[in-house]
């Protein structure tokens, strides 16, 4: 098959489009013909060299695709010719993809496959994520990149749960974008981003997702309100930072870490559950919207980088196999 290789870590220019062997499924794993792929931050941090995949795991990026059942390994669910979109630990940016059994699931009615391989991982992450962090009717969240693959779900489905939403972005266009999808408050965060969710929650914030880790870490623990929350679910800007326990002790807070991309199949298979049970009927029934979405050839994943990287994109990246 053909798939996107990195030949060392580096900038957008080390992906290339590369004849490799086709994978082959374990007991218990599928094979999927990809017809469509998400592209994530996390894929630029693997390229980068800062986020290597899961022992024993594929070194080929891509988390999400949408394909076809095209071969299984032992008993399964799925039958070849079965459409699925799929969670994976690495591998998707090839024209085949193995997967476990279980972090698969079929599309959600009425979606097409780039749709579809558009949606898995960010639900995946925000549903798991939300749970993680016990959020209740009547809290104000902090969700920054409100105009990105996570902030596109993460936004419309906090406020169908009933949250009063503050959300980040870079300029005043993707502010818009974010309002759009519902958040009650879009702030820039070139300014002083950190005064102005005081403004408009003076009491603090009952939950924060992360996405930048070091960076923003103490203004967050300013930011929360006795007995908040935070998960950090991204590192964009840094890995180190200064942590004032006494003002955390203070305030009763707690800030926790998960990566959905290193816990078990067991896990996953529960997540994905998760989301087809509570997540697709809201896609189906159009109670939350799909993510804008920009189209890449799968040989063109240099491009579809350059893209995520530059800043301008709003909502999803996707990768399609124009050979199928």
């Amino acid at each position: 098959m053909f798939a996107i290789t990195v030949d060392a870590p580096g900038g957008a220019e080390v992906l290339h489009f590369t004849e490799v062997v086709d994978p082959e499924p374990h007991p218990g794993e599928v094979r999927i013909a990809v017809h469509a792929a998400g592209v994530n931050r996390a894929d630029i941090l693997q390229r980068k060299g800062f986020y290597p995949p899961p022992q024993g795991i594929t070194d080929i990026l891509g988390l999400e695709v949408a394909g076809v059942i095209e071969s299984t390994a032992g008993d399964s669910r799925w039958k070849v010719g079965d459409e699925v979109v799929a969670l994976l630990a690495g591998g998707g940016y090839g024209e085949f993809a193995v997967v476990p059994d279980g972090q698969c699931a079929p599309l959600p009615q009425g979606l097409s496959m780039i749709e579809a391989a558009a949606i898995m991982e960010i639900a995946a992450t925000v549903v798991s994520n939300f749970n993680h962090i016990r959020l209740c009717p009547g809290e104000t969240i902090l969700i920054h990149g409100g105009a990105g693959g996570i902030g596109s779900f993460a936004i419309p489905y906090a406020k169908h749960l009933g949250l009063t939403v503050i959300t980040t972005v870079g300029n005043p266009t993707k502010a818009d974008h974010a309002r759009n999808l519902g958040a009650d408050a879009a702030i820039d965060y070139h300014e002083d981003w950190e005064s102005q969710v005081r403004d408009v929650a003076p009491a603090g914030v009952d939950a924060i997702v992360d996405i930048m880790g070091a960076k923003y870490l103490e203004a967050h623990v300013n930011l929360l309100t006795r007995g908040g929350r935070m998960v950090v679910i991204g590192l964009q800007g840094g890995t180190k930072g200064t942590l004032d326990l006494n003002k955390l002790l203070g305030k009763s807070g707690t800030i926790t870490a998960t990566s959905l991309r290193f816990r078990p199949v067991e896990e996953k298979a529960a997540i994905v559950t998760e989301v087809v049970q509570d997540i697709w009927p809201l896609f189906e029934a159009g109670t939350i919207p799909l993510p804008t979405i920009t189209t890449f050839p799968l040989a063109d994943a240099r491009l579809a980088h350059e893209r995520l990287e530059s800043g301008e994109n709003v909502g999803k990246i996707v990768l399609v196999n124009s050979a199928l």
